[in-house]
């Protein structure tokens, strides 16, 4: 199984727009990354967001992308327990992807690779796809990472 998980495209300042909607240099980021993974037939089942504006917007665009239904889904915010997340994606059985929010994602991606949230051993980034792969065991590892700058010739 695998597990994508993905912060947020940079967003506008919460003064210039109270809902924090993706900056245009972040919408662009979110879109060659997203066509990166189109490219890559990433293929997970659903595409679960915050519900705040910025990870809609991103779950949208990378949705759209892939052809992949997107949801939002209560527990992903910024300053939620990741808990109820890791449980619900041990229990799985298909390929999910998050998008959401430091410091959750970071605490959720150290809990589920090392077992305990405070060590954050992944480093995320605005529009990123860092990928975990369940192992055998059922520990999580990382399989790879993905960043805006990683693709050539996208004129950021």
């Amino acid at each position: 199984m695998k597990l994508y998980l993905v912060q947020h495209g940079k967003a506008r300042s919460e003064a210039e727009d109270p809902n924090r909607d993706l900056t245009v240099e972040g919408e662009k980021e979110v879109k060659v990354v997203a066509e990166r993974a189109r490219e890559m037939k990433l293929n997970p089942a659903w595409i679960y967001h915050s519900g705040k504006r910025r990870a809609e917007h991103t779950a949208e665009i990378i949705g759209k992308a892939l052809d992949i239904p997107i949801g939002a889904r209560s527990g992903l915010g910024p300053l939620d327990e990741v808990s109820l997340w890791a449980e619900k994606i041990n229990q799985g059985q298909e390929n999910l992807m998050l998008v959401g929010h430091l410091p959750h994602l970071e605490k959720l991606a150290s809990y589920l690779i090392a077992g305990d949230e405070a060590l954050r051993p992944l480093l995320f980034r605005n529009g990123s796809i860092n990928c975990l792969e369940q192992k055998e065991n059922r520990k999580w590892a990382v399989r790879w990472v993905l960043t805006p700058e990683m693709i050539p010739d996208t004129s950021l």
